[in-house]
């Protein structure tokens, strides 16, 4: 039997076997390449969301094993040559490691520079409804004006029960009133169906186009009563904003693709846009009885697109006959019921071949604001989808805040990865003070904002 000092022994006086010397060199390489990847191209990126707590430790750490390697080999290297290639082994390792922490240390100086704040961040913080991790952590931005909304997913409701996380919101909400700032948007994803996300704390509810299974008779009040109870529990729980409804045609993709996260076919309610229109549009009405804001996406609609904004680039060409019948839904809705809209990560080519609609000026000015000659005189709320997603992010995150904002649009999403936020804003911020957003355009928005929080007070008023 081996006694416990023997198998110590033998546990410090084994050496690990001797590598060829190509083999090691070829591992130093793989691992400083993966080092070098990541720093440049993956760091703090929404898809590794994940590793965010070990990324930059962990980094650090296979970083050190390279340069201790190369050290090591150049403290015994015999010949000049191989001293000199160790050398350069043991200066790209501390590059690299120079990388890491500058990357990191970036990405702290911009949220220092946001939490310090000042008249022209919270100008452009107004525009922003962020995801956060903790109800601590967002309280800073929410008493100094930095954020005009934050967005409740599954992860703020850990421990939570409705009224603890009413009264959580209520304080936030207390915190804006002391500081005599305009309301939070309080915004969630609650749609019913597959898209529940303040479920089960929230009871879930069936998708609205299972109304359409009992038929048509008594639709629109059956869509309405459905409309008040949603609204009635998501008032109940602080929300004030609901994303929904999905106003997206239910048509059959013409090829099959591999949709990972988009799923329309499953959350859209019909494919005849005028019976979508009427269920909608009851419904919205539901959840403003209710005292909760509708929000109909994902303009300019998705029931046609053959790819996931949530990954890649996408764009869109309809005839006349398929436009017509896309956006009508979103024309009627937001006409009866004054509802907000999400905005796509869709292109329009044939409108604009260079921004997807969300972060595009020609389609928000040209087509939804415009007062005659074809455009809609929509004056509601725009808000983007989440800037996280990858159809807009692999371009920059802080550049698609500036777009946005230059193009007019009201409330920009940032809500699966919180961190970027802070990079978001500081771009905008940056470009703002560069005189790279429209200053009308911002002004216009901004008193947007104002009068929907006077007339939602007024009307709360005459209730």
């Amino acid at each position: 039997m081996i006694t416990i000092r023997e198998m110590r022994n033998r546990l410090f006086q084994w050496r690990a076997p001797r590598l060829p010397g190509w083999l090691a060199a070829l591992l130093w390489w793989i691992l400083l390449a993966f080092v070098g990847i990541w720093a440049g191209f993956c760091f703090k990126r929404p898809d590794f969301l994940f590793l965010r707590v070990f990324e930059t430790p962990l980094m650090l750490v296979l970083v050190s094993i390279a340069i201790w390697g190369a050290w090591r080999i150049r403290k015994v290297a015999a010949r000049s040559s191989r001293k000199l290639e160790s050398g350069l082994r043991l200066a790209l390792g501390i590059l690299l490691a120079a990388l890491v922490l500058g990357q990191e240390g970036w990405f702290r100086w911009q949220q220092y520079q946001i939490l310090r704040g000042d008249a022209e961040l919270s100008r452009i913080g107004q525009h922003f409804v962020v995801g956060f991790w903790d109800f601590d952590d967002v309280k800073p931005l929410v008493e100094r004006g930095l954020i005009g909304g934050i967005y409740i997913t599954r992860r703020n409701l850990e421990g939570e029960t409705i009224a603890s996380l009413k009264n959580r919101i209520d304080e936030l909400q207390a915190l804006r009133v002391k500081a005599g700032l305009p309301p939070l948007f309080v915004m969630a994803d609650q749609e019913g169906g597959k898209v529940s996300h303040l479920s089960p704390l929230l009871a879930r509810m069936p998708p609205l186009s299972s109304l359409l299974d009992d038929g048509m008779e008594n639709l629109e009040l059956r869509a309405r009563a459905y409309g008040e109870q949603q609204g009635l529990a998501l008032a109940g729980a602080g929300i004030n904003m609901n994303l929904a409804p999905v106003v997206d045609l239910k048509i059959e993709p013409t090829e099959k693709w591999k949709d990972r996260h988009t799923l329309i076919g499953q959350r859209a309610i019909a494919d005849d846009p005028w019976i979508v229109a009427s269920i909608a549009a009851a419904y919205g009405k539901g959840l403003l009885a209710s005292g909760v804001q509708p929000t109909v996406k994902h303009f300019p609609g998705l029931g046609r697109v053959n790819a996931d904004t949530h990954l890649v680039k996408a764009s869109l060409t309809l005839d006349p006959a398929e436009q017509s019948a896309d956006w009508l839904p979103f024309r009627e809705v937001t006409a009866r019921t004054g509802a907000a809209m999400m905005l796509a990560h869709v292109r329009l080519p044939d409108i604009d071949p260079e921004k997807p609609v969300s972060l595009s000026r020609i389609v928000v000015q040209d087509v939804l604001r415009k007062e005659g000659g074809g455009g809609w005189n929509f004056q509601g709320l725009l808000i983007t989808d989440d800037l996280n997603m990858g159809a807009v992010y692999n371009d920059g995150i802080g550049q698609a805040a500036i777009a946005a904002l230059d193009a007019g649009v009201d409330l920009i999403l940032i809500s699966y990865d919180p961190d970027q936020y802070y990079r978001a804003l500081y771009a905008a911020w940056k470009a703002w003070k560069r005189g790279s957003i429209n200053a009308d355009r911002e002004i216009e928005s901004a008193n947007r904002l104002t009068r929907y929080w006077r007339q939602k007070q007024a009307n709360s008023n005459r209730n």
